[in-house]
């Protein structure tokens, strides 16, 4: 028998915000959390200047020397979620309350300074421990570990794009098996402009670099690349029998997941890979296509991968289903997109309405028809697919359920 995973606690932190609030106001005012970032025309070679910083500030504790910024960022979210369902400390430091969590890398900062230790320096003078466990990928996920005294299982999902998706699917296998009662799920990612090269060097980063809010324009015809973000959310995912027996508060349900591989190429996404997981998460949740009426889409105003994914889902859904990227507010978060994509997209199926994508001015004539949602419109639906795809040829799909 298998459990049904609900979902008691959310929050996050993004470029947009962490009240929920504030960012719905953002998304209804098609407002852009895009940024020119100074000291960045210091790299040489670089053609991008844009970012979507975390602006709000939050504690970064010198009390936590293991954690780097992408850590402090997962634990703000991870906190606030716990908060959310009402969840101590006392409750989770048991052996049946695990973690899944991801990110793309650990803290870039991190990183450089034991690298020009080791290779530039040559010595070890000054070097600590912490440097090391604030640059390791796993980083979120054991330091959230620690820091909430937890004894289940801890998987660290580390699969760029997907990192925060997988750590919500990670999660809700294991409650699904019955192997936990509790998973704190999700993913963060730290803004860095190393991150932001990887791209520049693939020529898919945007270079609007005097007119922000103007990009990324996912779909759109006139689109020249993402703009690299950051930020982090958690999910509380919980057994529906337990949750029950503590009289948890329950905000929405998981009921599908999936997750695969291209085995094409590193960088180029295959629609048929993108296709494939999509009806694998549908059948997972035991749903037909038709009950899906939007998707929340990965969307990063890339070529490739906005036509392939267009592709994808128009071959799934046909014509008629919504389709928006909120990355054309955020920019693109890496290892925390789909953790905070799953979170905003819970929110919005509770209060029964979806986002525009901004900046969608023209459709390229190569995606697919699709409903390209170009205005906030209500949303009677009771699922909503929040996909994503990484580098590597990884996607994921997940499906969620409006509680009632």
């Amino acid at each position: 028998m298998t459990e049904r995973v609900v979902v008691t606690g959310m929050a996050g932190i993004c470029p947009l915000g962490s009240d929920w609030a504030i960012i719905r106001e953002a998304l209804l005012a098609k407002q852009s959390g895009i940024r020119t970032m100074p000291g960045w025309e210091q790299l040489h070679g670089l053609q991008t200047r844009l970012g979507a910083p975390v602006l709000e500030e939050f504690s970064e504790s010198a009390e936590l020397p293991s954690m780097g910024r992408v850590s402090l960022l997962a634990r703000f979210a991870t906190e606030r979620a716990l908060h959310s369902a009402a969840l101590s400390r006392e409750q989770i430091a048991r052996p049946r309350v695990g973690i899944a969590y991801g990110s793309t890398s650990g803290s870039i900062p991190a990183l450089q300074i034991y690298m020009a230790h080791i290779h530039r320096d040559q010595e070890l003078d000054g070097l600590t421990p912490d440097v090391f466990t604030q640059a390791v990928a796993d980083t979120c996920a054991i330091n959230l570990a620690d820091h909430f005294g937890i004894q289940g299982r801890v998987v660290s999902t580390c699969s760029a794009c997907t990192s925060g998706s997988q750590g919500i699917g990670t999660a809700y296998e294991a409650v699904r098996s019955g192997a936990q009662d509790i998973m704190l799920a999700g993913g963060g990612e730290q803004l860095h402009v190393m991150a932001s090269a990887v791209f520049d060097i693939l020529f898919a980063t945007s270079t609007r670099n005097s007119e922000p809010e103007k990009t990324p324009r996912p779909f759109d015809r006139d689109r020249d690349g993402l703009v690299v973000g950051e930020g982090a959310a958690t999910l509380v995912l919980e057994s529906l029998t337990h949750a029950e027996a503590r009289g948890a508060r329950i905000l929405g349900e998981l009921v599908g997941y999936a997750s695969n591989c291209d085995g094409t190429h590193v960088v180029n996404p295959s629609p048929d890979g993108m296709e494939r997981v999509i009806r694998l998460a549908l059948r997972d949740s035991k749903l037909n296509a038709d009950a899906i009426g939007y998707v929340n889409a990965h969307g990063t105003a890339t070529s490739v991968g906005d036509i392939a994914e267009s592709q994808a889902t128009a071959a799934v859904f046909g014509s008629n289903i919504a389709i928006s990227s909120l990355k054309s507010y955020m920019g693109h978060t890496l290892g925390a997109c789909g953790a905070i994509e799953a979170w905003l997209s819970l929110h919005m199926l509770q209060e029964g309405w979806i986002p525009p994508t901004i900046n969608l001015d023209h459709v390229d004539p190569m995606c697919a028809p699709l409903d390209y949602v170009l205005e906030p419109r209500s949303y009677r639906g009771q699922f909503i697919m929040s996909n994503n795809f990484a580098f590597g040829g990884v996607n994921t799909s997940l499906i969620f359920k409006k509680w009632s």
